[in-house]
Order: structure tokens, then C-alpha cells, then sequence
């Protein structure tokens, strides 16, 4: 599954941070998302601020979801994003710590993906408020490929009470 795909796919990218302008963080990530090559941005949604998950003890978090048509496989999509984080400064130093650029790969069309270390659809999706709300926005039929129920019925079952609300 390496290289590019053979036809355009729609994979759906988690954004946050929480260091440094966290707005302006997620505005760039999806600029150079938009930008990339065999790539467009067809959706966003709106930034939402939100309460930090695992690791409380730091800052609240700015997320998004971007919606994208892309020409890459799930893999290189991937290690374009991790190329955004690193040039956006991000290190891992505590999981679910802070960071400047957290991005997500969330859903890749209707793949089932687990192998090379790459899991789609992402496993945490289903318990994090701060993925439904804004994935809810943008997509609310967009079915799970594994559970068959849609965004908007994950979102309705959810049990996370952390806060999440739209910032613009």
C-alpha cells in the first residue's frame, strides 16, 4: 500500500494542540493539508477548545477535523502528517502530553488497516468527545467500517463528559 493511490481516496485527519498558538497551529496544519500535493481539503470543521484526555495536567487543547481528497496511500498521508508535526515542533516526551501539532489519521475511506503500526480506523475515535463533535459536524453519516454505525450514532452513545465547545 505504498506510494499513491490508484484513485483518490477521502480519509478524514484529527487536529490539535495545545502549545504556543494553538489556533493558529490547527489554521496552518490545515493550509498545508489543502496544499499538499494529489491532495485537497473538500471539508473542515470549526476549531472547538477542549479538555485535555489521559494527561490532565496541561493546557486545554484546540482541535479539528479535516476532511480530505488525496491521491497518497494511508501511509505516506501518514508520514506526511508526522513530517507536519515534526516542523510544527512536536516532541513526545509524555503520552497525551502537551504538543504544538497532534495530528490524526481518523478514517482512510472504508479501510481496515492493522499492520506496519498503523491503525485505521483510529482505535480512540469512539470515546473522544473531542473527535465525534467536530467529525459530527462535518460528516455525520460517515459510517465506522468496523462497528457499521455512523458518526452521529457513535456521537449519541457517547460517555465521555469531558467539555468541548466550538471556538469558530
Amino acid at each position: 500500500m505504498a506510494g499513491t493511490a490508484s484513485t483518490p481516496a477521502v480519509a478524514h485527519i484529527g487536529i490539535g494542540s495545545n502549545l504556543g498558538d494553538a489556533q493558529a497551529n490547527c489554521l496552518k496544519a490545515l493550509e498545508a493539508l489543502d496544499g499538499l500535493k494529489e491532495s485537497c481539503l473538500i471539508r473542515a470543521s470549526s476549531l472547538y477548545r477542549t479538555e485535555p484526555v489521559g494527561y490532565e495536567n496541561q493546557e486545554w487543547f484546540v482541535n479539528c477535523v479535516a476532511m480530505l481528497e488525496t491521491g497518497l496511500s494511508p501511509y505516506n498521508l501518514v508520514l506526511f502528517m508526522q513530517e507536519m508535526e515534526k516542523a510544527a515542533g512536536r516532541r513526545r516526551v509524555i503520552s497525551c502530553g502537551p504538543r504544538t501539532l497532534d495530528l490524526d489519521l481518523l478514517f482512510y475511506e472504508d479501510m481496515i488497516i492493522r499492520e506496519n503500526g498503523l491503525t485505521v480506523p483510529h482505535p480512540e475515535l469512539i470515546h473522544r468527545r473531542f473527535v465525534l463533535e467536530p467529525l459530527r459536524e462535518i460528516d455525520p453519516g460517515k459510517i465506522h467500517p468496523v462497528l457499521k454505525k455512523t458518526v452521529d450514532e457513535l456521537y449519541l452513545a457517547l460517555h465521555d463528559v469531558k467539555q468541548v465547545w466550538k471556538i469558530s
